[in-house]
Parts: C-alpha cells; structure tokens; sequence
C-alpha cells in the first residue's frame, strides 16, 4: 500500500512567495507522528509532503492520501482533495478544522477524522485495506499517549526547516478561552505522555537546543515540575509555550530555569481588561506584564508575547498603545494577530449570533486578515493599524530599544527580531482583502504615531 500525507499550503505558510521562509519554520509533528502510526505489518511505502517547504507531484501515485487541515488551509486541502478523488485516490482529512467543522470538510473527502488519530489511524487504515472505509471516525475519550511510537522524523528534509529537534510533552489546556480552538476541539483535560518516554526521544538526538509544541507546557504544574527535573541532566536549552501563570509559581519558574528553558511564548492578548474578561483570559493582569517581562528576564528566558487586536473593546488607538507598551516592557518578541472567530469556537459562534461575520472564505482565517465586523472601528482601520503596529515595532529603533533593554541573549535576540522585521514590512503583500471596500495601503509607522 501506497499512502501520502499531506500538510497543505495557506496564504502565508507556503515556500513560493510565503511569508514564513526557512528561518522562521520548524518542523511539524502531525505528518510524522502520522508515519509513526502506520502498523509494520502493513508494509506501507510513506511518502510526506508538507507544501510550506515542496510542491506535490503531479503524478502522485498512492492508494490513499491523508490530509491534516487547519481552517486557513480548508479551501486549498478541498482543491487537493477534488484533483486527488477524480483520479480515483481516496482522500482522508484529519486536523482542528475538521474536529471543528465536520460538516463543512465532510463532503470534500472519502472519510474525516475527528479528534486525535493515535487509535483511529491504524483502524481507518484497516478498514482501507479490506474496503470497509467509514464515512468518520471519532476520537474515544479514554485516549492514552503512553507508549506511542516516536515521530518519524527521518521523514522531512531537515535543510528545509529550522530544526527537526520538536517535541510534545503534553497536549490540549485547561482554559477555555473564547477564541482558542483547542478547549472546543479536544476539550480542557490535559493528555500527558510519559515524562520518561519524553526523555528517550530527545536522547535519540542529542540536540543542544529543542522546541516544545505543547500549547500550555505548565497545564498541569505538577506534571511539569517532574518535567523541568528530568531535563536538568540533559543540559540543553529549550523553548515552548506557558501563560504568563508561571510567574506567580517562583519555584517552578526556578526549576523552568534549571532545566534549559531559554524562551516562552505567552498569550497576552490585550491590554485592555475588559478584553480579557470577556475572551475568558482574565487570568491575565495588564497591570503585571512588566512583572511577567522582568522575572522571566531575571531567569535568562526570552519572551515571545502575543497580542491579539480586534476584541470588542478595542478602539482605534489600541495599535500604538499596545505597541509602545511592548517597547516600553522591553518584550523581547512582540507578536501581533488581528482576533479569528475560528469556526466552532464560543468566539465564534457569539459573533455569528450578532451577523458580525463577514466572509466565510476559511483561507483568511490565519489570524492577519478581518473577516467579521469589529466593534469599534471598521475592518479597514483594524487591518491598518494591526500592520502599523507590527511596523513601529519592529523599525530599527524599536528593535534596539527592546533587544539593550532586555540585554539577554543579545546574539539570538537580534536574529529573532530581523527575521519579524522582514514579516513586518512585507505583510501588506500578502493581503487578500479585495471584499474590503476601499481598501487602501496601510499609512507608515511614522505617520499611526502621529495620528
């Protein structure tokens, strides 16, 4: 048997004119846990194509292809998908938008799954063999991530990425923030491998430096205490995702320390309270971000932080607030996203309920196009100032002011910083927002500071 899996392209995560280019992507885990999953007795020739690093061969020639979609890669998975069954290949789906939107991904493919695919791969792939595909299959509830096979890493070019060294300790979180997909996709219960068998994996490598994909690595504090322990020995340096949560645990940010944590991605959404209360994140405290900022610094982590525009609270001066607030914090990594009511999300479905949503073009929905109407400002200006900040950010002066306060690894910092700076100033091109009427080039950094 002859299977392809496949990560299909969006507008901003494709090799031929993408935005995210070699230094900025990192391999991905779902094709090649995938791989991983396909029983040896089957004997299967697998072959990856992941279309942010490769174009797909016209001449594809599988028995069966699998697809992993996230909602902005829904319409180019759907012309895949119809190119693909035409020839006779069936197409299976899997993926957030999929768990999310069944009934918009179902009609496009011989079979969907829904939820994680750790059991129902090799069922779905047995059934394949024997003509007994089912139309879905579902995640059961009592799902394990013990003793999984490792990812088949092997399997992607690594001159392509970044660098394969990506791990997974845990998945899912506890919150349950209105926009997130993942509480309304997998639910709020954590899935944790086993810290031992996280520890082997990375063994195989030996790499200095490694990547978490966990989306909140210290859901579970005592889980990741008994983590951070196990990667002291390692010696390595390593960098994830945590609310800003990890600040008021001292001794667990002590032990992140120990154990190689060398930068975090935080959600800080906004700086406006009522933002945060009503997208259910009011955990986060604006008033303490500088805390946040100068504690983790005091450890030697770095700080992605992500800001979120867009949120019914925001008026048109959000922009360069929040931006010279970042500057001000000396935010090591200011990340910027204009609010996506993802589909199947509570976020969604209360603006769907308000006739707010404006386009359904799933293809813009990558968290840097508008597509619903914003409270209080019109989807030009949130378009507009959400490029003005990432601009007044990331111009030169911003980026030494942010990267000499911080003063901690200076090197990588500079790197980091120049690779957004290219995002920053080539974003406008990739705009596809011709239902905007009037829509206009975004105004300079200079000219948003001055209004």
């Amino acid at each position: 048997m002859k299977i392809a899996l496949i990560s299909p392209k969006g507008p901003l995560y494709h090799h031929r004119g993408g935005i995210f280019k070699k230094s900025l992507r990192y391999t991905p885990l779902t094709l090649t846990t995938l791989a991983s999953l396909v029983p040896e007795s089957m004997k299967a020739e697998i072959k990856i194509y992941d279309e942010g690093i490769e174009d797909i061969p016209d001449n594809l020639d599988v028995d069966l292809v699998g697809m992993t979609v996230i909602t902005g890669s829904a319409p180019r998975a759907y012309h895949l998908s119809k190119k693909f069954r035409k020839k006779g290949i069936p197409v299976v789906f899997g993926g957030p938008h999929v768990t999310l939107a069944p009934e918009d991904a179902a009609p496009h493919a011989d079979s969907i799954v829904q939820g994680y695919a750790e059991d129902i791969w090799p069922e779905l792939l047995n059934d394949f063999i024997f003509n007994k595909l089912k139309p879905a299959y579902i995640q059961a509830p009592d799902l394990s991530l013990a003793d999984r096979p490792f990812p088949r890493r092997d399997m992607l070019d690594a001159k392509k990425f970044l660098t394969t060294h990506v791990f997974e300790a845990t998945r899912g979180c506890i919150h349950r923030c209105d926009f997130c997909v993942v509480p309304f996709a997998w639910g709020t219960t954590p899935y944790q491998k086993p810290v031992d068998q996280i520890v082997a994996d990375i063994k195989q490598h030996w790499a200095k430096r490694i990547i978490f994909i966990d989306l909140n690595i210290i859901a579970d504090k005592d889980y990741a205490a008994e983590l951070f322990e196990a990667l002291i020995p390692l010696n390595l340096k390593w960098y994830g995702l945590s609310t800003t949560l990890l600040i008021k645990d001292k001794q667990l940010l002590k032990l992140a320390a120990e154990s190689g944590c060398a930068g975090l991605l935080m959600g800080f959404e906004s700086i406006t309270p009522d933002n945060l209360k009503i997208s259910r994140k009011g955990f986060n405290s604006p008033e303490d971000y500088g805390d946040v900022v100068s504690s983790l610094h005091e450890h030697n982590i770095t700080l992605q932080a992500c800001f979120t525009f867009g949120m019914d609270h925001d008026m048109p001066d959000i922009f360069m607030e929040t931006a010279k607030m970042a500057i001000k914090m000396n935010i090591d990594l200011p990340r910027f996203a204009i609010v996506t009511p993802f589909p199947g999300t509570s976020l969604y479905h209360r603006i769907e309920s308000e006739g707010r949503i404006t386009t359904r073009d799933w293809e813009l929905y990558d968290g840097q196009h508008v597509v619903f109407q914003p409270r209080n400002m019109t989807p030009e200006e949130l378009l507009i100032g959400h490029e003005s900040a990432w601009k007044y950010t990331y111009s030169f002066s911003g980026m030494w002011k942010r990267i000499l306060g911080s003063g901690i690894q200076i090197p990588i910092s500079i790197l980091a910083n120049i690779g957004y700076r290219f995002y920053a100033n080539h974003l406008h091109s990739y705009y596809n927002c011709d239902w905007i009427t009037g829509f206009k080039p975004p105004i300079s950094p200079k000219k948003a500071e001055a209004a």
